[in-house]
Formats: structure tokens, C-alpha cells, sequence
């Protein structure tokens, strides 16, 4: 039976990084994967390229039951240290936009980034290794498909449900209820949004069309998103889709300002004399084919000196604040990433050890901790990892 300092259960970003932190501590440390290969998620993020940070990082752009639980971790492991890192290793990135940071090449130059450091801390890793339980006494013993493994203090870095075609599991979450550990639900997160047969039937012919807008949730306080919308097959996506559907829930409304810039009510005052017909004016600002389809589902479209102020006020507004219901989301298969998992109530919020389990720890995407898109969810698992590798 093999003996080990520190075993972390995951070789995802937040579970390579906490090793590598604990292994420069002079700590053993073992990294136990269940697939062939470590990384499987790094390695097709942000398009292939790994949007590995995002400059902006701040508390604000997480979601939790407990908002202010991230923000320990988040101040004592930020961006600028980990882009330090990246340019230790010679990493050439480039910022796209809105403060994320991509590599130039790919998001093997990350994965690589790990393996060196994980190299130099004397780490070992073991792929393809399923743990078939864990046993708590003085010490943790694990069975597993590789042996049994003991370690002093155990971190369960297996992620969420998120992205199922690349292996995701719930075992982090069966390791929490063995525990007794309380878990916040957890739902899709950083997904597209589905609608229903009919208005799928109606927006059929505008799959693939993206369009700029302001999207929030409208029975809620939650944050205006300004980027653009996708219209697929099965319903909307892209950008402003996905950082909403992170906050909304089953039933609610989506709000959607298709003209953010615009007076509406004033510009339809404005051309109301010229005869233009509506769709034929919205085509100036829109898709010429959303305009229309738009005309179909919520204003017939006529010339615009046949309304009166009352009808335009009614146009404008359904323009600058459009609802719909989602009938649901595309799932855990499509989603980014995994919102809600192990309840920070039950966490050190400066070590991620569980309160009544001394030397169990939980980090990165299985917490109740998670970022909006645009690489807040590395800096998590960077910053949770960190927490967790310098007192294990």
C-alpha cells in the first residue's frame, strides 16, 4: 500500500495546480486521473487556444449561494500572477476582448505549462486510475483500479457535470454525501438556451444568424449582458445566451434589448412620414431577415404613419425589451461549465477544507463557485488550487 503526503482526485486545471503548489512544499504529492489523459478540458477551451484568465477577474463575476466566498481565494491568487507564470514558460497571448487572455498557438502550451511544473515538483500523475472508494480514519486509503493509495490529507479536484462527452462524473459530489456534506443543486451552466416547438418552427429559417443585443433575466436582479445572440436550430446561444442562462431558471423570462443604443420609440417618430414600412425600417439596424421574422411574431408590419403612438410605444418597447421563456436548456452535454456542487458553508474559505473533515478539501468547478464566461472559471481553479496546494 502506497503512501502519499497529499493525493489529489483530478487532473483538471484547479487539481494540477493545487498539486503542483503542495509538491513545491516538499510535500508527496500524487494527481489520480480516471481518463487516459490529463487536461481533456483545458485542451478544448476558448476554441482550442485556452482562454486561460481574464484580467478583469473580480468576485463580481461569480455566482454562488455564498457570494463572498470566492473572494480570499480570488485576492491572494489573480491574474497578473498566473500571466507570470504563462511568461515564465515564454506562453506568446494576445487579449481578444473584454480582458480575456488567450494563447497565440494552443491550449497545449497551458497543458504543457502544467506537466513542466508539475514535472519539477516531483509530482506523479496516474491516468486511466478509477478510485472505487475512499475510507476516512486517521488517514485517507483509497481503492482504486491501480491499488490502494493512503494519504494524509485528500483534495477532490474532479470537477462538475459540465461538457459529459469528455468523462465528467458526479464524483465529487458521492464523495460530498458520504461526508454528510450539504451540495447546492447542480444545473447546466454557460449553455444555450432551448425554446419551444413553435417558436423553433418560426425561427428556423434564422439558424446561424448572430446579432448583437443587451440580455438579462427578467424576474430577477441579475447582471445586463452585452454581446451577441445566435439563433440555432434548436434555439439561441452565443456570447449574451450563455452568460444569461448561468442566472436564469426554469420558468422565467429572458429580456433581450435588440437596439441598446437606440431611442426606438423616437426613431419610428422620427420616419413616421417618410411611408417606410416597419420592417423595411428595422432593416437598417438589424438582419434584414431577423426584422421580418421579428415583424411575424410581434408587430405586423405595416407603413409607419398607419400607427398611432400608442402602437409605436408598444413596438418600441417590445424592441427594447423582448421576452422570452425558454422551455428549457441544451443540458449538462453542451454546457461550459457546472453552477451550484459542494456548499461553500461547508469550506474554508483561505484552505478549501472541509469544516468537519479535517484534511478533505474541495476546489475548483465540484464547489458552489462559478464564473461568468471568458476565462473566470480558470482563474477560479487557478486561485482555488492555489488555496488548497500551500496548506495541504
Amino acid at each position: 500500500m502506497l503512501k502519499w503526503d497529499v493525493i489529489v482526485i483530478g487532473g483538471g486545471a484547479a487539481g494540477l495546480f493545487c498539486a503542483i503548489q503542495a509538491g513545491k512544499r516538499g510535500r508527496r504529492v500524487l494527481v489520480i486521473e480516471h481518463s487516459g489523459r490529463i487536461g481533456k478540458k483545458i485542451a478544448i477551451s476558448g476554441g482550442g487556444r485556452c482562454n486561460f484568465t481574464n484580467i478583469h477577474s473580480s468576485p463580481e463575476n461569480f455566482i454562488s449561494a455564498n457570494p463572498h466566498f470566492c473572494k480570499s481565494a480570488l485576492a491572494r491568487y489573480t491574474p497578473v500572477d498566473f500571466l507570470s507564470l504563462v511568461e515564465k514558460h515564454g506562453i506568446a497571448y494576445h487579449e481578444k476582448k473584454l480582458g480575456q487572455l488567450f494563447c497565440d498557438g494552443s491550449s497545449r502550451e497551458i497543458i504543457d505549462l502544467l506537466l513542466r511544473e508539475c514535472e519539477a515538483a516531483a509530482v506523479e500523475i496516474r491516468c486511466s486510475c478509477q478510485v472505487l472508494s475512499v475510507l476516512k480514519g486517521n488517514s485517507f486509503t483509497l481503492e482504486t483500479s491501480q491499488g490502494a493509495f493512503v494519504s494524509a490529507s485528500l483534495v477532490i479536484a474532479s470537477g462538475g457535470l459540465s461538457i459529459t462527452p469528455l468523462g465528467a462524473t458526479d464524483f465529487g459530489y458521492r464523495v460530498a454525501k458520504q461526508f454528510g456534506l450539504k451540495i447546492e443543486e447542480p444545473r447546466p451552466a454557460l449553455v444555450p438556451l432551448t425554446l419551444s416547438s413553435e417558436m423553433q418552427e418560426q425561427l428556423t429559417s434564422l439558424s446561424g444568424l448572430s446579432i448583437g443585443a443587451l440580455v438579462s433575466c427578467q424576474e430577477k436582479d441579475s447582471p445586463e449582458f452585452r454581446e451577441n445572440i445566435l439563433i440555432t436550430h434548436r434555439g439561441l446561444s452565443g456570447p449574451a445566451i450563455l452568460q444569461i442562462s448561468s442566472y436564469w431558471r426554469r420558468g422565467e423570462l429572458i429580456s433581450i434589448n435588440l437596439l441598446p443604443d437606440e431611442d426606438v420609440f423616437d426613431m419610428l417618430r422620427r420616419n413616421q412620414s417618410s411611408g417606410i414600412e416597419l420592417a423595411n425600417l428595422l432593416s437598417r439596424c438589424l438582419p434584414r431577415r431577423f426584422a421580418q421574422a421579428w415583424c411575424e411574431l410581434y408587430a405586423d408590419s405595416k407603413p409607419l404613419k398607419q400607427y398611432n403612438d400608442s402602437q409605436l410605444n408598444d413596438i418600441a418597447r417590445k424592441i427594447q425589451k423582448m421576452q422570452i421563456k425558454p422551455a428549457g436548456t441544451e443540458g449538462f452535454r453542451k454546457a461550459e461549465v457546472t453552477a451550484g456542487g459542494v456548499s461553500t458553508a461547508e469550506l474554508s474559505s483561505q484552505t478549501m477544507e472541509v469544516r468537519s473533515v479535517p484534511g478533505l478539501y474541495f476546489i475548483g468547478e465540484v464547489v458552489d463557485v462559478t464564473g461568468q464566461l471568458g476565462g473566470y472559471n480558470f482563474q477560479w481553479a487557478w486561485a482555488s488550487g492555489y488555496a488548497a496546494g500551500n496548506v495541504v
